[in-house]
């Protein structure tokens, strides 16, 4: 008795382009909105993610 077995190794990945669309338009509004923002702003948000992570920092 002979079996046949088919087995298929090629894995089609149909991503799309909404996922590419995101990455840029993400992209775009961060450093829209870092430019903008003040000195202040960026070490008092980093220190809060430090905190916010437990990481000491003082």
């Amino acid at each position: 008795m002979t079996t046949l077995t088919n087995t298929r190794t090629d894995a089609a990945v149909d991503t799309g382009v909404l996922p590419i669309v995101a990455a840029i338009a993400a992209g775009v509004f961060l450093i829209y909105f870092t430019g903008f923002a003040q000195a202040s702003q960026y070490h008092d948000s980093a220190h809060d993610t430090r905190h916010t992570l437990a990481f000491p920092c003082h």
